[in-house]
């Protein structure tokens, strides 16, 4: 069991930790160095989005071809490769699609690797084994807050292969471990979906939504919104990964103890405080022990949501995991274009935070 679950961590480290979140402290110097413009950087977050929902969408269907383990295995593969294929600096138009497939891959991981692990874990410790798997998450955003200012004096193009290498050591490290777990079930027309899982898609899309300011944005506000510089920036979001790296297993245990939908509101609260703390200060230290308590929430909400699937699903809980895995996705997408217009228009971070928190209370009431 324990291999498993090592296995689950490993993938979300790599399809979400990595190749989605270790872009986000490569944006400052992307811009800088010409790369990309600030609005190509956004769209280029967006455009991976959109990649994850294209993965939610297809993963269950390469599952039943391949079987569950050949196709967690065939998305780290790609994943990884993606990593390779940004290395080349020839501009917007050839990073897009590239970006777009590591985000399929990461969305079939996510779609994948729960109900892969939580049908091998004992009923009783489904919500720590959900925490443990995306502790991985975490993992991957300090990885890459570390990964990234190590390898940038060697050029952007050093990171990129950098965090592709990183991404294929993950793949091996995991390769033999995977469970032999049944392919997900195809969706039956007119189908019911459990009580409660319409409320569960709505608000983990909408807390997707809460947590895309700080995901997309949050090192470019320090480095440049805040005139901190790029270290700075890099260095404040390795203190946002330390919250989710934390905050996974922690709000997991929550789930166990009080039940997860008790627990998706108390996380909910605290991560709209969180959030809207830049309307308040540009001190730092509070910013910094803010992004600790956002970064927890961001994934602590998965964790949380992956049990509640459990809970209300039951045998049907890898559907309402793909439902919500693609709502998480979509949210983010829509999140992500509207930001893009709305630094666009504004010119100002703080107007991202501001919708961030709307979002973060319109998920508490939904839930």
């Amino acid at each position: 069991m324990a291999m498993v679950v090592m296995s689950g961590a490993c993938a979300t480290l790599l399809g979400v930790g990595l190749q989605r979140f270790a872009y986000a402290p490569l944006v400052p110097a992307m811009v800088q160095q010409g790369w990309l413009t600030a609005s190509e950087a956004g769209l280029l977050g967006s455009a991976n989005f959109a990649g994850y929902v294209l993965g939610g969408l297809t993963a269950a269907m390469v599952a039943r071809r391949l079987g569950t383990a050949s196709a967690l295995r065939l998305a780290m593969l790609v994943a990884s490769g993606c990593f390779v294929m940004c290395a080349p600096r020839w501009g917007f138009a050839w990073l897009a699609p590239w970006r777009t497939l590591a985000g399929v891959a990461g969305g079939g991981l996510m779609v994948l690797v729960g109900p892969a692990v939580q049908g091998a874990v004992p009923p009783g410790r489904r919500g720590l084994a959900a925490g443990v798997v995306f502790t991985g998450v975490g993992l991957g955003i300090v990885s890459g807050a570390a990964i990234v200012p190590a390898a940038l004096p060697a050029g952007i193009d050093a990171v990129w292969l950098a965090l592709g290498a990183a991404g294929f050591g993950l793949a091996a490290l995991s390769w033999r471990f995977w469970p032999d777990a049944p392919a997900p079930a195809k969706a039956t027309r007119g189908g019911t979906l459990p009580a409660g899982a319409k409320r569960l898609v709505a608000s983990y899309a909408l807390a997707a939504a809460a947590a895309t300011p700080h995901m997309v944005w949050w090192p470019d506000f320090v480095a440049r919104g805040l005139g901190r510089g790029t270290q700075a920036g890099a260095l404040s979001w390795l203190v946002y990964g330390l919250g989710a790296m934390t905050g996974a297993s922690l709000c997991g245990k929550l789930a166990d103890r009080l039940g997860a939908r008790a627990a998706m509101r108390i996380v909910l609260l605290l991560q709209a405080a969180a959030i809207g703390a830049p309307l308040f200060t540009g001190d730092l230290l509070p910013l910094d022990l803010a992004a600790i308590v956002a970064g927890a929430g961001a994934i602590g909400t998965t964790a949380i949501a992956l049990t509640r699937a459990r809970e209300i699903g039951g045998d049907g809980a890898s559907a309402v995991w793909r439902m919500s895995t693609i709502a998480w996705g979509a949210g983010q997408v829509a999140t992500g274009f509207l930001l893009v217009w709305l630094f666009a228009q504004t010119g100002s971070h703080l107007a991202l935070f501001a919708l961030g928190v709307a979002a973060a209370l319109a998920a508490l009431a939904v839930i």
